[in-house]
């Protein structure tokens, strides 16, 4: 059975390999499993069709047979499932790699999300300033802990897997801020995540969709 995502028609990233799709597509490439990508515009996000899939009208989705799903950290979780290469077999050492996804995505990300937010939406709120403040200082809270926890290990717990994913993909809305400059570990960690193959693969393709949308 084909597996089929979604993806942005027109992403708002601008090519930068920031949309949640990425995750995914990386994932299936690690993984060596073909897809097909429905790219669907914003209008199309908000119709019976696609909130059918993703009740909430965001990307991505993943369909393979009957099944479907959303959320893009549950996604990436069913690949690993499925197949061999983001989980380890070690049962202990696949709830740690499961831990890390959360972390990824529960706490380390939505202060990140959050800022990338602020400056786009907030800039020119009277609050804009204090608001950028106390986000920046709740992201390096988080990335303090993450410095400290990686070290000067390759990866979070041995081999890479699935959580060492996520946390790339979220890490990667700081390339190239002072905040991320400011632990060198961990821009270490995100360029390592960037040189695999497979992500390469996975930024490529979804390059290409920017690319194709900007000249037509």
């Amino acid at each position: 059975m084909t597996i089929t995502i979604t993806a942005f028609e027109r992403s708002p990233d601008r090519g930068r390999g920031l949309a949640r799709d990425m995750r995914v597509r990386w994932a299936l490439e690690e993984v060596g499993q073909p897809y097909d990508v429905r790219l669907v515009s914003f209008k199309e996000m908000k119709e019976p069709a696609h909130l059918a899939l993703q009740p909430f009208g965001q990307i991505p989705t993943y369909e393979e047979g009957d099944l479907a799903l959303f959320e893009s950290g549950a996604i990436v979780f069913h690949i690993g499932e499925r197949h061999a290469g983001l989980l380890p077999d070690d049962a202990n050492a696949r709830a740690r790699a499961l831990t890390w996804m959360f972390a990824a995505l529960n706490t380390v990300e939505p202060p990140i999300f959050d800022r990338a937010l602020a400056r786009i939406f907030e800039r020119n709120e009277p609050w804009y300033e204090q608001r950028l403040h106390a986000l920046e200082v709740s992201i390096r809270k988080r990335l303090d802990g993450l410095s400290r926890r990686l070290g000067d290990a390759d990866w979070l717990d041995g081999a890479f897997s699935a959580g060492d994913l996520l946390m790339v993909t979220v890490l990667l809305r700081l390339k190239g801020s002072d905040i991320l400059d400011d632990y060198p570990n961990l821009s270490a960690y995100v360029a390592r995540g960037e040189a695999r193959p497979a992500y390469k693969r996975a930024f490529a393709a979804q390059l290409a969709v920017f690319t194709a949308a900007s000249t037509s």
